[in-house]
């Protein structure tokens, strides 16, 4: 099988290439660090201290990190559609309130540090913010 334009079959293989490999050169091999959200905001020693030095959240740490979203938009669902601001955990069996800011920014207010060091590291874009307005960030004191 005779092939033409052999000059530019190769070309363009070249090219395919060049652009499949692009990210990994410039990349230079190196591997961003994995990110450790921090769960030491005040309300969360706070609430460890009071409970035995348990930080507990709604669900498992585990199980959070990986269905946090399906979960909140469970709860967006519940919250506007049933009026159900309820939720009972699966973990520890305590109530819960359903709300974004008075509930899950209550204790993770540092948002920078938390949601958004994962969610830029996986080049995630939460659509949280199109109808919540983004928590302010308080300045850590340090002594």
């Amino acid at each position: 099988m005779k092939i033409y334009n052999k000059g530019l079959v190769f070309s363009l293989i070249l090219v395919f290439a060049a652009i499949a490999l692009f990210p990994f050169l410039v990349q230079g091999g190196r591997v961003a660090a994995k990110p450790d959200p921090k769960t030491d905001t005040p309300e969360i020693m706070q609430y460890a201290q009071e409970h035995g030095g348990k930080k507990e959240c709604v669900e498992s740490k585990e199980w959070m990190r990986g269905e946090h979203m399906q979960l909140l938009n469970q709860w967006r669902d519940s919250v506007v559609r049933d009026d159900n601001r309820g939720y009972i955990s699966n973990t520890n069996h305590q109530r819960w309130n359903m709300s974004l800011q008075n509930g899950c920014m209550k204790c993770h207010s540092n948002k920078k540090k938390f949601c958004d060091e994962c969610h830029n590291y996986l080049s995630v874009k939460p659509y949280c913010w199109d109808c919540h307005i983004q928590p302010a960030e308080k300045e850590e004191v340090k002594s």
